[in-house]
C-alpha cells in the first residue's frame, strides 16, 4: 500500500436476484452463474448468495455450479438451521455469513440477534470455522452484537445498512445522518475488537460513497440494486460504475485488489 490511502475496499455482488427472475418462469434463463461470471470480468472480488429454505430465488444446484465453475469466492448466506448447516459443509465456500430469517419477509429485514441466540449460534460457529470456512455475521451496528460476534469466535461481521439507505431514499436526512454515524461508530467499535467488518443491504450509487468511505470497512456486499441497474446498463456496466464509486470514495485504493477475500 503507498502513500496514507485507505485499503482497498472489496466488492462482494450478490446474484439472488437474477434466479429470482429465472425462477418467476422457471427454466434456466437467466442463469445467476453467468450473471457470477460477467460480475468477475466487472471487477468484482467475490460472489454472494443467499439460499433461502424456501428456495424463492437460488437453488442448491445453483451453489454447487457456482461454487465450481466462478474463479471467485462464495459467500453462502444462511439461516442457522441444521439443513443449511449441512448444505455448507457439503459444498465449502469460501465463506458462510449466518442471516436472520423469516419465510414471510420480502427480503432480509434487519440484523441477527446473535447476543440473544449465543448458545444456538455457538455450535454452528464452531463447526464452519473447523471446515475451514470463514464465519461473519449479518448484525445490525450494536455494540452488543458486535460483542457477541467476538464471544461466538466468529472473525467476520457484516453491518446491516438497510435503515440508512430507506432514510436516505425516503430523505430524512436526520434519520439518514443518525443511521450513517451509528454505521460509522460500529466500524470503528468492530475493528477495535478484531473483527473484519464488512457492509451491505439496500446500497445504491446514491448511497454507497459514504460507507465506502469508512476506512474500517474491508467489504460490501451489494445486489439487488446492481440486478435492477443492469436492465437500463447492463450488469457490467452496473458493476463498473459501482466499483469505481467505491474506490473514488476511497481516495483512488485500488492495490490491493489482487488479494481476493
Amino acid at each position: 500500500m503507498s502513500g496514507n490511502l485507505p485499503p482497498y475496499l472489496r466488492l462482494g455482488v450478490n446474484i439472488d436476484h437474477v434466479a429470482t427472475i429465472r425462477n418467476a418462469r422457471g427454466g434456466e434463463h437467466p442463469d445467476p452463474v453467468r450473471a457470477a461470471e460477467l460480475a468477475a470480468a466487472a471487477g468484482a472480488d467475490g460472489i454472494t448468495a443467499h439460499l433461502r429454505e424456501d428456495r424463492r430465488h437460488i437453488r442448491d444446484a445453483d451453489i454447487a455450479r457456482l461454487k465450481d465453475l466462478v474463479g471467485l469466492p462464495l459467500n453462502l448466506e444462511m439461516a442457522a438451521t441444521p439443513e443449511m448447516l449441512d448444505i455448507a459443509l457439503r459444498h465449502r465456500p469460501h465463506a458462510c455469513c449466518i442471516v436472520p430469517e423469516r419465510r414471510e419477509e420480502v427480503t432480509t429485514e434487519g440484523g441477527l440477534d446473535a447476543a440473544g441466540l449465543h448458545n444456538h449460534l455457538k455450535p454452528i460457529v464452531d463447526r464452519l470455522r473447523d471446515a475451514g470456512i470463514r464465519v461473519s455475521l449479518f448484525i445490525n451496528a450494536d455494540t452488543r452484537q458486535l460483542e457477541a460476534a467476538v464471544s461466538l469466535g466468529a472473525p467476520v461481521v457484516e453491518l446491516h445498512t438497510g435503515a440508512y439507505c430507506d432514510a436516505a431514499f425516503a430523505r430524512e436526512n436526520a434519520k439518514r445522518d443518525a443511521e450513517l454515524a451509528r454505521l460509522a461508530n460500529a466500524a470503528k467499535e468492530g475493528a477495535a475488537l478484531g473483527l473484519e467488518v464488512h457492509a451491505g443491504h439496500g446500497l445504491t450509487f446514491d448511497t454507497v460513497a459514504p460507507v465506502a468511505a469508512m476506512p474500517e470497512l474491508a467489504e460490501l456486499n451489494i445486489g439487488h440494486f446492481l440486478i435492477g441497474e443492469a436492465i437500463f446498463i447492463g450488469l457490467e456496466g452496473s458493476i463498473r460504475r459501482m466499483r469505481a464509486a467505491m474506490d473514488e470514495a476511497r481516495g483512488g485504493a485500488t492495490e490491493g485488489r489482487a488479494e481476493r477475500a
